[in-house]
C-alpha cells in the first residue's frame, strides 16, 4: 500500500448540499485498508446535550469497511468503500482547497454531495 494523504489519517468533512447538507462525518482510515466513520456532532461545549440529542448520538455509531484510495494529481485523490448499510461512498477530496465531492450511491440512487474537508489528526 502506497503514501498518500488519506491512508493513516482521520479527515473529518462537512457537506454543504445534498441530504446530508450541515451534517459532518469523521472518517478514520487505517494503513490496512479499513476506515471507520460516524456522524459529529457540531454542538458547542457550552450548550449541553438534550435527552433526544443522547439518544440520536447513540444512532451515530462507528461503522467499518475497507475504502480504496486512488491519485488523481498532486493534490486531488479518490475515495472509496462499500457500507454495510448497501450504499458506496466515493469522495473526490481536493487537498489543495479543502473541497470534497461524495457520490452516494446504492441499486436505487446515486446522490451527488459537495462540501469541505480537513485532516483532523495522524493516526497510529
Amino acid at each position: 500500500m502506497g503514501s498518500d494523504p488519506v491512508r493513516g489519517k482521520t479527515i473529518r468533512w462537512t457537506y454543504e448540499d445534498g441530504p446530508m447538507a450541515g451534517k459532518s462525518f469523521e472518517h478514520v482510515f487505517g494503513e490496512d485498508g479499513e476506515v471507520t466513520w460516524h456522524e459529529t456532532d457540531r454542538r458547542t461545549a457550552a450548550k449541553p446535550p438534550t435527552n433526544g440529542q443522547r439518544k440520536a448520538d447513540k444512532r451515530t455509531a462507528h461503522t467499518q469497511a475497507k475504502y480504496q484510495v486512488a491519485r488523481v494529481n498532486d493534490s486531488v485523490y479518490v475515495v472509496s468503500y462499500l457500507a454495510g448499510s448497501g450504499y458506496t461512498l466515493t469522495s473526490v477530496l481536493d487537498f489543495a482547497d479543502g473541497t470534497v465531492v461524495s457520490f452516494a450511491s446504492n441499486e436505487k440512487e446515486l446522490v451527488l454531495q459537495r462540501g469541505t474537508f480537513e485532516v483532523a489528526e495522524r493516526i497510529g
